[in-house]
């Protein structure tokens, strides 16, 4: 008798009912059980990862600052050009020069 408990004891606890494994299995917080506002307000925690989404994404605020950015210097540019008239009335452009210079 003393022998069957040892041998129940030493078995290995891999009953489907306790195992650790099965608190794993679900990552993050989505085995946690949590209110719907919460779900609501925080739905990055919840949602599995979608990598078109993200590519998407990455690609169109890339394309958005990269126009910013080319706005930006394009206005930059227009500001040190202006339109100058000779004497002889001839239209040119003419960067603009400071006096310090």
């Amino acid at each position: 008798m003393q022998e069957n408990m040892s041998s129940n004891s030493s078995e290995p606890s891999n009953s489907k009912s306790g195992t650790p494994k099965e608190e794993y299995r679900t990552p993050g917080l989505r085995g946690v059980q949590t209110t719907s506002l919460f779900r609501a307000v925080n739905p990055e925690l919840f949602i599995k990862p979608n990598k078109p989404v993200m590519a998407f994404g990455l690609f169109s605020i890339t394309v958005c600052v990269a126009y910013i950015a080319y706005l930006h210097a394009a206005e930059e540019n227009k500001n040190e050009l202006y339109e100058a008239i000779d004497s002889d009335g001839t239209r040119y452009t003419r960067r603009k020069t400071s006096k310090w210079d």
